[in-house]
C-alpha cells in the first residue's frame, strides 16, 4: 500500500513538472517572439484616422445607399461596426462643440466650448471658440491664422496619445474650418492646418503650432493644385437618377450670387468674383476633394503610420455643412455632395491601404451635428414647422422688462438660444437673480415658436437625468453659459426659410453616424443607444491609453475585439 502511494506521488510530480515546463516554454516563446499583442490588453495600429463629416445626418447613409460604391461608406459599414443609434447628448449642436466633444469624450458642461461664437462673461464681448489674439498667423496675414485650442478646458484623445508615447506619436489635424482642425488636434498637436479662402486659396496654421509652414505645405500652396477645382459643378451621375432628393429648383434653396436659380450646373468660374473667389470651393463638394488631396500630402511628408508608434490623423470634411446650409437636407446638391464624398473616402482608404497597410490602421467616422429639414418645406408638406428669430420678439421683451423693472438693460447679450443678464445692474436694483431669471423665462415661454424655457439656476442646482433638460444641462457650463435658455418647437429653426439649420436638442440635430473600422474593431452593428462622448474612451480603450481627463462617456464594448 505504501509503495503504491509513493508511486502515485512520483507520477503526480512528473506530470506537474512537465506541465510547468511546457507552460514556461510557451510563455517564453511568446516573450521572445516580440508579439506582445497576444497577451497585451491593447491594440497598436500604426495610425488612427478620425473622420468628422460636418452636418451629416445618419439617414444620409441609408437614403443614398444605392448610389454609393463599395470602397467608401459601404466599406466602413460592411467591414466595420455601425452604431445606428448614435446621438449627441447635449445642446447646442454646433461645429465647435461637436468637434470638441468627439475628441474630449465629454460635453460643453465640462470642456467649455459652448458654441461657435458665444458671449464671454469675463471680457464682456462675443468671442469665437477657437480664436486666440495671442497667436500669430502662419502662412497668411489674415486674422484667420490667430487660432488655438486655449478655450478648451480639458485634454483630448490626441493629447493622451501624445502623452502616452512621450510625444513621439505624431498628431496632424486637417480641415477647411479652423475649429474643425484646432479642437481635434488638441493642446499638443504636432500640427493643425485649415484653409484660407477668399482671394488666398491656401492652407495655413498659427504660431501655436509652428513658426513657419513646412516646405511641403508651402510647395502645395504654390503648386496651384487648388485651382483645378475652379470648374463647373455638375452632378456626378445623371440628375434624373437622384430620386432620393427633391426637385432641383425649389423655393427652399439659396442660389449662389449671380445665379438666377439654385440649379445644376453651378458654373464656379463665372460665379467666382461674386462669391468670394476661393470660398466657392469651400461651398462645393470640391472642398472635400481638396481636403483629401492635402491629407495625401500629409501622409507622404509627415511619414504617418510608418513605424510602430501609433500616429493620429484627424480629418474634418467641412463642405458638407456649407452646402447643407445653402441648399437644405432634401436638395440634389446635398445628395451629389455625399456621392462625391463617398468617392473621396474610397480613394482615402485605398491610399491608407497602400501607405500604411490594410489591417494596420483604425478608422472612426462620425459627424459634429446633424440638421433639420428646411422648415418651409416641412410646413408645405403639412408637418408643424417654422422659422424663429429672437429679434422678432425683442421689442416685446424690452417692453416687459421696462414695465416690470423700469429698464430694458437687464439683458447684456443673446447667443445660442441663451440670454445673458447684467449682474451688476440686477444687484444695483436690489433684485434677486433667481427671480429675474424665472420671470424672464415665464415671459418668453409665451412667444410663438418656443416650447420650453429653463433658467441658469435650474441648470446649476438640479440633476436632470433624461429628456430635453438633461441635454441642455450637458451643454451648460456654469461659468460660461447664460441665465435663461429656451428650446424651439419641433420642426422650428433659427434663420431664414432657405437652407437647413442645426443647434437644437431635438433628434434631427442629434442623430449622427458612428462607424468604426480596421485594426482592433469587430464587424457588426448595434441599435443600442451610443453617445458622441463615448468615441474617445472607446479609442482610448483600444489603444490602452489614459482617457481624456474630462471624460464622461463610456467605451462601447460591442465595437472592440
Amino acid at each position: 500500500m505504501k509503495r503504491f502511494q509513493q508511486f502515485v506521488l512520483a507520477l503526480f510530480f512528473i506530470i506537474f513538472s512537465a506541465d510547468n515546463t511546457l507552460y514556461a516554454q510557451k510563455k517564453n516563446k511568446v516573450r521572445n517572439s516580440g508579439d506582445t499583442e497576444q497577451t497585451a490588453p491593447f491594440t497598436r495600429p500604426k495610425l488612427v484616422v478620425g473622420i468628422i463629416v460636418d452636418q451629416m445626418r445618419y439617414d444620409y447613409l441609408t437614403r443614398f445607399w444605392g448610389h454609393y460604391g463599395e470602397g467608401g461608406f459601404k466599406r466602413l459599414v460592411n467591414e466595420g461596426f455601425n452604431c445606428r443609434n448614435n446621438h449627441f447628448n447635449y445642446a447646442p449642436t454646433k461645429t465647435g462643440p461637436g468637434h470638441a466633444s468627439v475628441y474630449t469624450g465629454t460635453t460643453p458642461a465640462v470642456h467649455g466650448i459652448i458654441g461657435n461664437d458665444y458671449y464671454d462673461k469675463e471680457s464682456g464681448a462675443e468671442v469665437y471658440c477657437a480664436s486666440d489674439p495671442d497667436q500669430l498667423p502662419i502662412g497668411t496675414q489674415s486674422e484667420d491664422g490667430k487660432m488655438s485650442p486655449h478655450r478648451m478646458l480639458v485634454s483630448t484623445i490626441t493629447d493622451e496619445l501624445r502623452l502616452h508615447t512621450q510625444m513621439r506619436s505624431k498628431v496632424i489635424a486637417i480641415s477647411l474650418k479652423h475649429r474643425g482642425a484646432v479642437f481635434p488636434g488638441g493642446h499638443t498637436a504636432s500640427a493643425a492646418y485649415w484653409f484660407s479662402g477668399e482671394s488666398e486659396g491656401k492652407w495655413i496654421s498659427s504660431s501655436y503650432y509652428m513658426e513657419e509652414l513646412p516646405a511641403w505645405v508651402k510647395q502645395f500652396n504654390a503648386s496651384g493644385s487648388v485651382d483645378k477645382y475652379k470648374k463647373v459643378w455638375n452632378t456626378l451621375k445623371p440628375i434624373d437618377t437622384y430620386l432620393e432628393s427633391g426637385a432641383d429648383n425649389t423655393p427652399y434653396e439659396e442660389a449662389f450670387n449671380g445665379e438666377s436659380a439654385p440649379v445644376f450646373p453651378h458654373n464656379l468660374p463665372s460665379l467666382w468674383e461674386a462669391n468670394e473667389q476661393y470660398e466657392m470651393i469651400f461651398d462645393s463638394p470640391y472642398g472635400n476633394s481638396l481636403t483629401t488631396d492635402f491629407v495625401f500630402e500629409a501622409l507622404d511628408n509627415e511619414n504617418l503610420g510608418e513605424d510602430d508608434i501609433t500616429d493620429f490623423l484627424a480629418i474634418s470634411y467641412s463642405s458638407t455643412d456649407r452646402i447643407g446650409h445653402q441648399f437644405g437636407v432634401n436638395s440634389k446638391e446635398v445628395q451629389d455632395t455625399y456621392l462625391r464624398l463617398d468617392k473621396d473616402l474610397e480613394r482615402l482608404f485605398a491610399e491608407l491601404d497602400k501607405k500604411v497597410g490594410e489591417g494596420q490602421y483604425t478608422v472612426f467616422l462620425t459627424a459634429d451635428h446633424a440638421a433639420v429639414n428646411v422648415p418651409a418645406y416641412l410646413k408645405d408638406a403639412g408637418i408643424p414647422a417654422g422659422n424663429f428669430s429672437f429679434s422678432w420678439h425683442r421689442k416685446k421683451l424690452d417692453d416687459f422688462l421696462s414695465y416690470r423693472y423700469g429698464t430694458s438693460d437687464l439683458i447684456k447679450d443673446y447667443s445660442n438660444a441663451q440670454l445673458f443678464l447684467d449682474y451688476d445692474l440686477i444687484q444695483n436694483l436690489d433684485l434677486s437673480l433667481r427671480e429675474v431669471q424665472e420671470e424672464i423665462a415665464a415671459e418668453i415661454l409665451k412667444y410663438k415658436g418656443i416650447s420650453q424655457v429653463y433658467t441658469g439656476y435650474q441648470m446649476i442646482n438640479n440633476d436632470y437625468r433624461a429628456g430635453i433638460p438633461h441635454i441642455l444641462q450637458n451643454g451648460y457650463h456654469p461659468t460660461r453659459s447664460g441665465d435663461v435658455l429656451f428650446v424651439l418647437e419641433h420642426g422650428y429653426a433659427f434663420g431664414t426659410s432657405k437652407g437647413s439649420e442645426h443647434g437644437s436638442p431635438q433628434v434631427y440635430d442629434t442623430h449622427t453616424p458612428l462607424l468604426f473600422y480596421g485594426k482592433g474593431i469587430k464587424k457588426g452593428s448595434t441599435a443600442a443607444r451610443t453617445e458622441t462622448p463615448d468615441i474617445a474612451p472607446t479609442i482610448a480603450s483600444l489603444l490602452g491609453i489614459a482617457f481624456p481627463n474630462g471624460t464622461t462617456g463610456s467605451p462601447i464594448e460591442a465595437v472592440l475585439e
